[in-house]
């Protein structure tokens, strides 16, 4: 049995852990290469789309507190096994495919320090972040607040130091916004899906329902707290990137934040090792999300095997789930680049919030609970309207070739 260990501020923390990790330490680079400098309106575009069904997130995990999250959600919505099961799948797909991406990117920093073959580095970290995981929530969590804590002070040492740089940021942007053209469009765009990844992690939080004290209260709370604080971050950062450097050596970087740094005549060695803790923290979160669904999957045999639903005694955590999602993390990380990666997690992620705003959508018109936080109804319809725009305009991205990897 799950115990309720977490309050709100190491559930936050661990919000911003998921959330802060890979998405700016290393898909930055790949942002900027499509956004170019409107690579901060990439971030505030995917942070648009993310905020509104993060507030649907807010009542949902008030509403049903369980550690299903969505796959919950839509059973008591919509009531259909088939959809529930994949919602889940969905889910565990997107956890696994994540957490590939940001050993990906892990890799690329820790080969700034480490000179080991990239798959020897590869198989390392994901043991290591398994056994985590399987030692205890408690222990997982702090973890996570510890190196949370770690990565904002990097990220807040990259603004310092570009901060020279960034006096005509704001003339900058306001030029490159009056003289947009189709191709610039087109690259706002794919930059805001690859942005979107950055922005992946707080629905990560709804899957530790049975884990947090006073969840219906805490978790709302923790929820808004963590996507707040990351676009303020993601934005300030973007700006002092593309404040240093051209899109085009941020994309060609290996470690892109260290090579701002660096290009400001400051060591970037300090700021390489926080960013592998930064990233190796959102990988942790990642691989904890999946587990604690395909737990819940198989506690409720819905779809995925009884084994995999067993809580251990002593550990109190799900450690057949943990080995099977770890495992799969780690072939994916193998065998698929980066970009690749991030647009995969995207899409299914997209596909799952069109899913969770259906779902309050649908909960509203049955009642409104008076202990539960009461989001303005439009709210999950622009979440819903936004998240499957952004889905079709990716897939005809991708069937034109717009898309790489």
């Amino acid at each position: 049995m799950l115990q309720r260990e977490l309050g709100p501020i190491l559930l936050t923390l661990y919000g911003l852990g998921t959330i802060l990790g890979a998405g700016i330490y290393v898909v930055i680079g790949e942002v900027a290469g499509a956004a170019g400098l409107l690579t901060p309106f990439a971030f505030v575009l995917a942070a648009l789309v993310a905020s509104l069904t993060a507030l649907s997130f807010s009542e949902l995990t008030a509403r049903i507190p369980e550690a299903g999250g969505p796959i919950d959600y839509a059973r008591q919505a919509f009531g259909r096994r088939g959809l529930c099961i994949a919602i889940g799948w969905g889910l565990v797909a997107t956890g696994t495919v994540s957490g590939a991406t940001i050993l990906t990117g892990f890799e690329r920093y820790a080969s700034l320090f480490i000179d080991l073959p990239r798959a020897g580095t590869l198989i390392l970290v994901t043991l290591a972040l398994g056994g985590i995981a399987i030692a205890g929530m408690r222990e997982s969590a702090w973890f996570m607040a510890t190196t949370t804590l770690l990565g904002m002070a990097g990220l807040g040492y990259v603004v310092w130091v570009a901060a020279p740089a960034m006096g005509d940021a704001p003339l900058r942007l306001a030029e490159s916004l009056g003289g947009l053209e189709f191709g610039m469009v087109t690259g706002l765009f794919l930059g805001a899906f690859l942005a979107f990844y950055s922005f992946i992690g707080f629905e990560d939080m709804s899957n530790l329902a049975e884990e947090v004290r006073d969840v219906k209260r805490t978790m709302p709370r923790a929820i808004v707290s963590a996507v707040i604080i990351s676009l303020t971050v993601y934005a300030l950062v973007a700006i002092a990137a593309t404040s240093v450097l051209a899109p085009a050596d941020l994309a060609g970087a290996h470690a892109p934040l260290v090579a701002v740094v660096e290009a400001m005549g400051h060591p970037g060695v300090p700021l390489g090792l926080i960013s592998l803790f930064i990233i190796v923290n959102g990988a942790l979160g990642q691989i904890i999300m999946a587990t604690r669904l395909l737990m819940d999957m198989g506690r409720d045999r819905a779809g995925a095997p009884p084994i995999l639903g067993r809580v251990h005694p002593r550990t109190h955590t799900p450690v057949v789930a943990t080995l099977a999602v770890t495992t799969a993390i780690l072939l994916l990380a193998l065998f698929l680049p980066l970009a690749t990666l991030a647009n995969l997690t995207s899409a299914i992620m997209l596909a799952v919030f069109v899913t969770v705003n259906a779902s309050l959508i649908v909960l509203k018109r049955r009642g409104q609970p008076e202990d539960v936080p009461n989001v303005p109804r439009w709210i999950p319809w622009a979440g819903l309207l936004l998240s499957t725009g952004a889905l079709v305009t990716q897939g005809v991205l991708a069937a034109t070739g717009g898309l790489g990897g």
